[in-house]
């Protein structure tokens, strides 16, 4: 008989429609039935060794919530009779409904072998709770998981055991992932966690990587990955991770249509193992990056969400160095401008913030020019050193791009159509914060903000809590003008000043939006005296 291994996911909600993610132990048919008789079932997909399916669910009723189940073979897997959640739900909210976009990024499923830092209570563990308290209460339509769903680099006491038990951990990549099979246990370890299983199959979501995904700093220069790609094991692990991110993550992240369109998928599901197919695809996203696209984008009634990826579209050579390939670029803008009055809310979604404190971007602009080769040799190879060491590698980084994307940005907000607010959401930096832009001679119609919130699960030492008060500060402002002097750098197009934070803690924002108006709410997981945790709200502010 089968039995399921992981999930059940939602993933893809509209008004009709959804799908919903399984891993199971051996090959099946699944089927997800539903309380209102809307159903879908499909068979399951090997990839090295795994078996897996992506239920697609037809005739859903715009604006209800209906139970479902999962059966595999015909008998029913999901929920478990000893559940203590109430049902798992589709639910299909309608504009009138308003909508709850729930966002964070960087969750370790446990601590890493080692660490010393004190974590605190998991916020996505906060959420769930809270939700299955009260079912029928609020809770989010839509949440973005915005990188490092796994930590590849940095895996738990646990996971460390585990991997001993398969090879010589002596022997490089040590206590990190090495291939495919490995990346299996990142995910069982992190989204079996009871909470969260539960969380993920009542929450739709939808997830872009970050560098711990793969390894940190992933991408970060040509000189970094010239390096990676002269070690023995490098070349499996971006595979491996891939690969895995494709089945786990990326899949979900796409509408039942673009699924029937994917030329990969339908390769997967038509042979008796999809890992050649897999492989060879990952392969050509190594070789040919611009080949590739793992951005995507999402409408939610009037709120649409681009989320763009940061990491495997860089171009990485110095002499044109860009966070996106030409190609992107041209999505993104397409995007952005295609039919700009169908939508409200516009919703960027890069795991990296584009607005950072004023010390940093400035410290991140001059090592560009440093490592381009502003002021010769010498200061070129201490950049790289730089570079590596403190993670210069945010949008500032990439000042062309940065400069770019603000322009797209003040023209997607202005004029005839244009939407009421535009939110840049993004993690990464172990802090939240709210930041506002403003153009020199040009105002845009749009309300547009920096939102960033991480971590949802991780340690946030002292070192972070002070370098980033600091960096938001006048000195840090004016010792970054200083820096940014000695590289010769441009000044930005843009300039920003901070409306809210810096705040730290395993924390969740959730944007509001109905019509025109969008609410922020930023609330960060704590634990009360009786040893029970919850959500307290830090801020909550009206955008528009």
């Amino acid at each position: 008989m089968a039995g399921l291994r992981l999930g059940p996911l939602l993933r893809y909600t509209d008004g009709s429609c959804a799908t919903v993610w399984v891993e199971t132990d051996r090959p099946c048919t699944a089927e997800v039935r539903c309380a209102d008789g809307a159903r879908g079932t499909t068979r399951t997909f090997r990839v090295a060794g795994h078996h897996y399916a992506l239920v697609p669910v037809s005739g859903l009723t715009p604006g209800t919530a209906t139970e479902y189940e999962v059966l595999l073979d015909g008998a029913s897997v999901w929920p478990p009779p000893d559940s203590r959640f109430p049902p798992s739900v589709i639910a299909t909210p309608t504009d009138q409904d308003g909508l709850r976009v729930a966002f964070g990024s960087c969750r370790w499923a446990a601590p890493p072998s080692g660490g010393k830092d004190k974590v605190g209570p998991d916020a996505l563990d906060t959420l769930a709770t809270r939700v299955a308290a009260d079912p029928r209460g609020a809770r989010p339509d839509v949440l973005l998981l915005l990188g490092d769903q796994v930590y590849a680099d940095e895996t738990s006491d646990a996971t460390r055991q585990w991997l001993a038990g398969r090879r010589d951990l002596s022997e490089p990549p040590g206590d990190q992932v090495a291939d495919y099979e490995e990346y299996t246990r990142l995910y069982y370890e992190s989204w079996l966690d009871p909470e969260v299983r539960w969380l993920l199959s009542t929450v739709p979501s939808s997830m872009i990587f970050d560098d711990h995904d793969v390894i940190d700093d992933w991408n970060t220069s040509a000189a970094w990955l010239a390096d990676m790609r002269a070690t023995d094991w490098w070349q499996e692990r971006l595979q491996s991770g891939l690969m895995s991110y494709w089945v786990y993550q990326q899949l979900g992240n796409l509408s039942p249509d673009e699924l029937a369109a994917d030329p990969l998928y339908a390769a997967v599901r038509e042979t008796a193992d999809g890992t050649d197919a897999l492989r060879a695809f990952t392969a050509r996203a190594d070789s040919d990056r611009a080949s590739v696209r793992w951005s995507y984008r999402r409408d939610f009634g009037r709120t649409r969400l681009l989320m763009v990826d940061s990491r495997a579209a860089r171009v990485l050579e110095e002499d044109h160095r860009s966070m996106l390939d030409p190609g992107e670029a041209a999505w993104l803008r397409e995007q952005i401008l295609d039919d700009r009055d169908s939508y409200d809310h516009l919703l960027i979604g890069t795991s990296l913030p584009w607005l950072l404190p004023h010390l940093v971007h400035d410290v991140e602009t001059w090592n560009a020019a440093m490592c381009g080769g502003e002021r010769g040799e010498r200061w070129a190879r201490r950049g790289e050193r730089i570079r590596r060491g403190a993670d210069l590698e945010h949008w500032a980084a990439f000042p062309s791009s940065f400069d770019a994307l603000a322009d797209l940005i003040a023209e997607a907000g202005t004029g005839p159509g244009a939407p009421a607010t535009v939110s840049v959401l993004s993690g990464d930096v172990h802090h939240a914060y709210v930041a506002e832009p403003s153009w020199p001679g040009r105002a845009p119609d749009a309300r547009v903000a920096q939102l960033t919130c991480s971590p949802v699960h991780n340690s946030v030492p002292l070192s972070i809590r002070l370098g980033f008060r600091f960096g938001w500060s006048a000195p840090a402002r004016a010792l970054g003008r200083r820096i940014a002097r000695h590289g010769r750098c441009s000044p930005p197009t843009v300039s920003w000043r901070r409306t809210g934070g810096p705040w730290f803690g395993n924390q969740i924002m959730t944007l509001t939006l109905r019509g025109r108006s969008a609410r922020l709410r930023l609330e960060q997981a704590r634990t009360n005296r009786d040893g029970t945790t919850d959500l307290r709200t830090i801020t909550d502010r009206k955008l528009a």
